[in-house]
């Protein structure tokens, strides 16, 4: 268990919900060259400590963590988890000094070592340096997963806690084939490594990957596993459908009786630029083309009217302008042409007949589109599923949790190419909400 000579450890986190997928991604991510294997805190919650004694049996000589984020009765937890097959089990660093040397103290009684993850501790060198007075084996700067979700990373402290300690550092926290040299060069000696393996559709082949950045010290590009900052964002949901989005938000955000008129496979993405106006009013709408600037979406509150306030001519103007599509909780018409020529149109009707240009209503307020609150410059997607509005003040978080929707649904796709189906691969019977 002792880490010696300059090659990293590469340990892999099991953060699933499910027994036989962890264990699965775990037997591939073995043959892929990972060191240590994780049973995540997630998995541990869900299935027990049955999933140590399991990951024991299958990898009898490699290091199985036990991620137990212990903050309380550190004895007892330490000591259930050695006795599971844990040869080390996690401590949270935040946690009061007596729970750690409880925890030490059992896990030298059962042979099993401590590491101590130092998220949420405020000043990690300083509790570096104690936990390392208190007889802690190993220290893991962590980004959580949902910070990870608002591209925070682990990199920033790593090396202040590396020159802290003589202590062995683990970094964990959205690492992928492009960072986790960058981690290693900055001093982690174990590179803990969670959704650019399992949630891969070759386990094997995203570890080895892996592997070879780590040991070759080399950035290796991937289009995948990554998270996206604010100026990044287009090119984040351009890689996402509208139902990922809706997953990630939790259903908020869809447009109710908004319906897409558009050839297969187009998308638009952009951000809001509001129109309020009446039903058949069409001064608003066309005058909206002349303030959007490129990538803007325009959106029209038309109250859900049945005459049309957009057509062919309005599309061709916004299609040379390099406005990427139009949502009408009203009418449109001319869908023939519109489609014909690739803009991006969504409404609630299709009409033959427009209205007057009488100008009422304004641009740039806030509007009701589809049932959804829509305020200029937040962030519009739509597909042939329909569209979604995400509020601009958490575009960056749902773009990136909507990738993470993405990912883990391709690693189930593989499971059900493999021979099994959706309700096997996801236990519904088992994991069916209760009562």
């Amino acid at each position: 268990m002792e880490l010696s000579g300059e090659k990293p450890i590469l340990q892999v986190a099991l953060d699933f919900m499910h027994l036989k997928r962890a264990l699965q991604a775990a037997k591939e991510a073995v043959e892929g060259g990972a060191d240590w294997v994780e049973a995540g805190t997630p998995l541990i919650k869900s299935e027990g400590v049955e999933v140590l004694r399991q990951l024991r049996k299958m990898f009898p000589d490699n290091i199985v963590v036990a991620d137990l984020k212990v903050m309380d009765t550190g004895a007892l937890e330490v000591e259930i988890a050695a006795k599971a097959g844990a040869n080390v089990i996690t401590v949270m660093g935040v946690t009061d000094d007596a729970t750690i040397l409880e925890a030490v103290k059992a896990a030298r009684r059962y042979g099993a070592k401590i590491m101590v993850d130092l998220m949420r501790v405020k000043d990690k060198p300083k509790r570096a340096r104690e936990l390392e007075a208190l007889g802690v084996d190993y220290l893991n700067l962590h980004v959580s997963i949902d910070e990870q979700m608002i591209a925070h990373t682990p990199l920033q402290e790593l090396k202040d806690v590396v020159k802290a300690s003589n202590l062995p550092v683990a970094v964990a926290g959205g690492l992928n084939s492009e960072t986790v040299a960058q981690a290693v060069e900055a001093g982690a000696r174990i590179v803990i490594v969670g959704g650019a393996i399992i949630k891969a559709e070759k386990v094997a082949e995203a570890t080895r990957t892996i592997r070879k950045a780590i040991d070759k010290r080399i950035r290796i590009p991937t289009g995948l596993y990554k998270k996206y900052t604010h100026e990044e964002l287009f090119e984040a949901f351009r890689k996402v459908s509208t139902p990922n989005i809706a997953d990630a938000m939790q259903k908020r955000g869809v447009m109710k009786g908004i319906v897409p008129r558009i050839l297969h496979g187009v998308k638009m993405v952009g951000r809001a630029l509001t129109v309020k106006t009446a039903d058949g009013d069409w001064a608003k709408p066309v005058e909206a083309i002349d303030r959007a600037v490129k990538g803007d979406v325009i959106v029209v509150d038309a109250g859900g009217g049945p005459t049309a306030v957009w057509g062919e001519l309005a599309s061709w103007s916004c299609k040379v302008k390099g406005v990427a599509g139009v949502v009408i909780d009203g009418a449109a018409r001319d869908i023939d042409t519109i489609i014909e020529i690739g803009f991006p149109c969504f409404s609630r009707h299709i009409a033959p007949h427009a209205g007057e240009p009488k100008g009422h209503g304004e641009i740039g307020a806030e509007i009701e589109c589809g049932g959804q609150t829509v305020r200029t410059g937040d962030w519009i997607v739509g597909d042939e599923s329909g569209v979604v509005v995400v509020p601009q003040e958490m575009a960056m978080e749902m773009a990136n949790r909507a990738l993470d929707v993405l990912e883990r649904e391709n690693r189930i796709r593989e499971e059900i190419k493999r021979g099994g189906t959706l309700s096997s691969v996801l236990e519904l019977e088992k994991w069916e909400k209760v009562g």
